[in-house]
């Protein structure tokens, strides 16, 4: 019946990260011992103080339609979240709210891409950046990197990847799924490069930026030139483990802004009202209030790198931010394992979740075939567990 269906969606790969939750979900229900490290989603409670503003805004019964491109009072915290936290003079009309930070990329996508046009890709990219863009009849062009380089792109590498067809370019920093950090120096170093090229615009996706354990930040719109050409995108999904609310943003250029909100009144609207209500009080909070998870997720993150480093052949960096671990897992190529030839990651991977129980994410999935992705968004008993597992099934 898939010849029914439109070659769009024929086109379109599976989110691979939803894929293997849902098949550990679905082995779990088996009865079988699942550790799931696929899924990127906060182990912890909604702040109580957000909580309190959405059960408000209920019995203030904001309950109406929301404005496409999200509440005034919203869009304008969002500016001073913005000034705060990143040194970016945003004005409410360069401020677009999306139901999650994936629409506002899918928005970007649909408002800036033609047919044909390529879109530079750091590799490893998160799972649907690439899809986006395909869908959205771009052309992607990744840009691989490695351990060794602790998964950045140098200079010359964007250099040589730049085209007449180069429209854009994507990245995460940090970055899911490498945890990589651009530093200040770095991203000066890379805008450099496209002050030769005026016409390439730069999506900088920093929806991990507080979950960041580098000490610094840095929004590559703050480098001087570059922020007319930066579209900003952020939420609230990671560092206030509000991944069910759905709230996502960006700022833009006005022009931008203006057709990301004319594509989304064709398309969902308005974000969710009470989850607006609840953003409000989330991003005029001030980061502090987020020192003890991130000081959570470090201490996992030493954890994890401690256990894996001691696996014979696993190659790893240690990434500053976010809550992932990448490691080279290319030695194991070629090898059987109880009985299993491990070709590349996709196979090491099964293996894992068929001979550990412990569900990870190929890295074939973000651009690297290399390598897995592990999620140490959980306890530090089940991580220790986990990582016991994996090393005992590569014994």
């Amino acid at each position: 019946m898939e010849n029914l269906l439109s070659d769009r969606i024929n086109n379109l790969t599976t989110s691979q990260t939803l894929a293997m939750a849902a098949l550990a979900r679905e082995l779990k229900s088996q009865g079988k011992d699942i550790i799931s490290l696929s899924l990127g989603e906060p182990d912890f409670n909604t702040p109580d103080f957000i909580k309190e503003a959405a059960k408000k805004a209920i019995d203030e019964n904001y309950s109406t339609y929301t404005p496409v491109e999200g509440y005034a009072e919203l869009r304008e915290a969002i500016c001073r979240k913005f000034k705060r936290d990143n040194n970016l003079d945003y004005k409410p009309s360069n401020i677009v709210v999306s139901t999650g930070a994936k629409q506002s990329l899918y928005n970007i996508a649909q408002v800036m891409i033609n047919d044909g046009d390529e879109v530079i890709l750091p590799a490893p990219y998160w799972v649907s950046y690439y899809e986006i863009i395909k869908m959205s009849g771009g052309i992607p062009v990744e840009v691989p990197t490695s351990v060794e380089s602790d998964f950045k792109i140098t200079p010359a590498q964007l250099e040589a990847a730049i085209t007449p067809k180069t429209k854009m370019i994507w990245y995460s920093s940090p970055c899911n799924p490498s945890g990589s950090v651009y530093s200040r120096e770095e991203l000066t170093a890379l805008a450099k490069v496209l002050e030769k090229y005026p016409n390439i615009f730069i999506v900088s996706d920093e929806i991990y930026e507080h979950i960041n354990f580098s000490g610094t930040f840095c929004s590559v719109a703050s480098i001087p030139g570059m922020f007319d050409r930066t579209i900003t995108v952020n939420g609230v999904a990671k560092a206030f483990a509000m991944t069910g609310w759905r709230i996502g943003y960006i700022g833009a250029p006005e022009f931008i802004a203006k057709a990301c909100t004319k594509m989304q009144g064709q398309v969902t609207s308005g974000a969710n009202s009470i989850a607006q209500r609840a953003t409000i009080a989330a991003v005029d909070a001030d980061p502090s209030v987020l020192n003890e998870m991130v000081s959570a997720f470090k201490g996992r993150r030493d954890l994890v790198v401690g256990l894996i480093k001691q696996i014979p052949g696993l190659k790893l960096n240690t990434p500053e931010g976010a809550f992932y671990v990448f490691p080279d897992v290319s030695s194991y190529f070629g090898k059987t394992l109880r009985g299993t030839t491990i070709n590349n990651a996709d196979d090491f991977s099964m293996y894992l979740l068929g001979e550990a129980n412990v569900a990870t994410v190929t890295g074939d999935a973000f651009g690297n075939p290399n390598c897995i992705r592990i999620s140490y968004a959980t306890s530090e008993e089940i991580l220790t567990e986990a990582i016991r597992r994996i090393k005992e099934v590569l014994a």
